[in-house]
């Protein structure tokens, strides 16, 4: 089955391979390190060959989360080198912001045996940590066969990744085989784990990291890190900003006409935009342009400006926690197409209200947590979006309240850093004893 997989993947690179060879010439996407793709990792990433733990984090959401565990594994593991790996180019320019708490940051890579063992060999982990769902089959078993610990951490399975996986189920549970432990984000996918084969044992529910992760931005210090960003949107100060955050295709149209309702009430309100794959912005800007708006790049902004814009297109990355803070409202993306939605979290730190539409499969419970809470609006199409933008815009109100709720769910969510510690604690035991460590067991398997 194994041999059957490693050909089903090798056909599906080779099919990919067009689409991002298109990608690459028409957004002149970079394709990142291809060496460390098929294993050849460079010697800087572990030059004295230490025990290390390997956190692997596919793209910039995983990153974020990811960054709720570095303190408490440098914390418990002084010992042991520290290393990060994305898929994404994107995931991996995020990664490297984070170079202060980790050893090395480099591409995984591709989940066939030879590259595999191949970056085994030169990182040598005693563990790796899976961020969120990330079941790759010929990697556990390379890890298994070398005794090197695995977990995956902050896990969720989507329904439609599920639905795939229930297809292969008995390749699945015995993928699955090899993996030592889950912490899942809910009862829900912890569930999930067990009916592909996991023993129910190795499943501890623990909550979304993601939640614990957000501290950093909402502190005084982190946001001075970034004052030269906010003073090029100095122009938006005391003005009405729509926040559009990870949009997707399909999605800029009818953001631009609520847009247009909301400039007819405020004529000086602002629109920033910043979509999920920021190599789409300059067909933004021209969208943009179609529809009358004063439009500029992020890339163009300058101190010294002749003209204020209308619309702002982010073609940049990692900037949003902190753009976040001048939004009146915000609306986030990947919510309105079949996409699956996308994190809500960051912009509930700086209390704003947030809106999205009906797909957020990928974030269900959080979603439903805040709409539960009157902590966020879901809207259910896009004419109700463009209602809801222009009426949340002109009440301040209601805006303050959504926000306050948002901000008070996420400080009573907090908890799954401490709980995903201890239980990577328990596979692997720290290199000293620490200041505030919990060392009781903590399960809570479906």
């Amino acid at each position: 089955m194994y041999l059957f997989y490693s050909f089903a993947l090798l056909f599906y690179f080779v099919a990919l391979l067009p689409v991002v060879a298109y990608k690459r010439l028409r957004y002149r996407k970079p394709l990142g390190r291809s060496a460390d793709r098929f294993g050849h990792i460079s010697d800087a990433i572990n030059p004295d060959h230490k025990p290390s733990i390997w956190i692997h984090a596919v793209s910039v959401g995983e990153v974020l989360a990811a960054r709720a565990l570095l303190e408490g594994l440098r914390q418990h593991y002084p010992n042991h080198r520290l290393v990060l790996s994305t898929t994404t180019v994107t995931g991996r320019e995020v990664a490297e912001q984070l170079q202060q708490s980790v050893d090395s940051v480099f591409y995984a890579p591709l989940d066939f045996s030879r590259f595999v063992t191949r970056a085994l060999d030169r990182v040598v982990p005693e563990m790796v940590v899976f961020i969120d769902t990330e079941i790759w089959p010929n990697w556990l078993l390379a890890c298994r066969r070398r005794g090197v610990r695995t977990v995956i951490v902050n896990a969720r399975i989507s329904d439609r990744s599920y639905r795939r996986y229930r297809l292969v189920q008995p390749f699945m549970k015995r993928a699955l085989a090899n993996l030592d432990f889950v912490c899942a984000q809910t009862q829900r996918w912890g569930q999930r784990f067990v009916e592909l084969g996991l023993p129910p044992a190795n499943v501890s529910v623990t909550g979304s990291l993601k939640f614990d992760a957000l501290g950093a931005a909402s502190t005084g210090v982190a946001l001075d890190a970034v004052d030269p960003v906010l003073r090029l949107f100095g122009f938006a100060e005391n003005r009405q900003v729509l926040m559009a955050a990870s949009t997707l295709k399909g999605e800029e149209q009818p953001i631009f006409k609520a847009f247009q309702g909301i400039q007819e009430a405020s004529d000086d309100a602002i629109l920033i935009v910043a979509p999920r794959h920021p190599e789409r912005a300059k067909d933004i800007f021209r969208l943009a342009e179609q529809m009358g708006f004063e439009v500029m790049l992020r890339s163009e902004l300058t101190v010294q400006k002749f003209s204020v814009p209308e619309v702002v297109v982010i073609d940049s990355i990692g900037e949003l926690p902190w753009l976040f803070q001048l939004a009146t409202v915000v609306f986030v993306g990947g919510s309105l197409v079949p996409a699956g939605g996308h994190n809500i979290l960051e912009p509930a730190v700086f209390g704003k209200p947030i809106v999205f539409g009906p797909y957020m499969e990928n974030f269900l419970e959080i979603a439903d947590l805040f709409v539960r809470r009157s902590a966020a609006i879901q809207v259910s199409s896009a004419t109700v979006l463009q209602d809801e933008l222009v009426g949340l815009m002109a009440d301040p109100v209601r805006c303050a309240h959504v926000g306050d709720a948002a901000r008070v769910l996420l400080e009573e969510e907090k908890g799954a850093r401490v709980k995903t510690l201890a239980a990577i604690t328990e596979l692997l035991p720290f290199d000293r004893p620490s200041v505030g460590h919990h060392s009781e067991e903590i399960r809570a398997a479906p």
